[in-house]
């Protein structure tokens, strides 16, 4: 038996409008899932280090990685400090342990290691990486790393018609999730000294979690985490203490890597 023609046409008309529906809004109800179900660290935007005083105590200069930094403890170990990779004659990576249990761990990273590593894993040239997180993030780390901080759930264009641009919010948001470690649920704050500029996830005061700190000079990127897990200090690091590493850190001269450097 044959269909009326007009139940024909409702019936696509009906097929018609799911379809529409599921390209339409499935992007839409996923921006909103998204946004429900990302860490509560997705919704912490960086702002300045009200604390910005250095600490006073007496500490030690040490020379790492081609770096200078004044250090305010003075019980490092050498016997337990490593470089790394061990099995390289480049080291991009030193444990600085201390007596009292604290490590600092430097790394020195390759310039633009995200842009290059989308480059070559997803084929995604620069001008494609600016469009997915913000205009110049291909060239500078520091814009690509501020970008994505300072993306939120609450700037979603939940209603927006355009596939890309839920695309683009969504991978901002699972790009930050992935980016920030426990610490920066206290907090993400601003940095800044003569040579740097930069970020640190965690706020000391608020708990003994490991604060990592992020800092950019032209393609220059030197991370440093202060791992407290085994401190025997009650009152942990301080912002001070971490004030002094930062404000300190610089290129060294050759004159400043002989008696530190291993």
């Amino acid at each position: 038996m044959r269909l009326p023609r007009r139940v024909l046409v409702m019936a696509v008309i009906t097929v018609a409008v799911l379809l529409a529906g599921i390209y339409w809004l499935g992007p839409i109800a996923l921006s909103f899932y998204a946004a429900r179900k990302v860490p509560p660290v997705a919704r912490v935007v960086p702002t300045e280090l009200k604390e910005q005083a250095v600490s006073q105590a007496a500490g030690m200069k040490v020379a790492y990685l081609g770096y200078v930094f004044d250090v305010p403890w003075s019980d490092l170990d050498q016997s337990k400090t490593n470089l790394y990779p061990k099995d390289k004659s480049e080291k991009t990576s030193a444990v600085l342990a201390f007596n009292s249990g604290l490590r600092l761990w430097l790394k020195v990273l390759p310039p633009r290691e995200f842009a290059d590593l989308w480059a070559t894993d997803f084929k995604t040239p620069p001008r494609a990486f600016d469009a997915l997180f913000g205009p110049g993030s291909a060239r500078s780390d520091y814009v690509f790393v501020t970008n994505v901080y300072s993306f939120t759930p609450e700037k979603m264009h939940y209603w927006s018609l355009s596939q890309p641009t839920h695309a683009r919010e969504q991978m901002m948001l699972i790009t930050k999730s992935m980016m920030l470690v426990k610490a920066a649920d206290s907090g993400i704050f601003k940095l800044h000294s003569y040579s740097y500029a930069g970020f640190q996830q965690g706020d000391p005061h608020a708990s003994r979690d490991t604060v990592v700190v992020d800092l950019y000079s032209g393609d220059r990127h030197v991370e440093m985490l202060f791992l407290q897990k085994d401190y025997h200090n009650a009152a942990g690091v301080t912002q001070p203490e971490i004030n002094t590493v930062v404000q300190s850190l610089h290129r060294a001269v050759p004159s400043e890597l002989a008696s530190s450097e291993k």
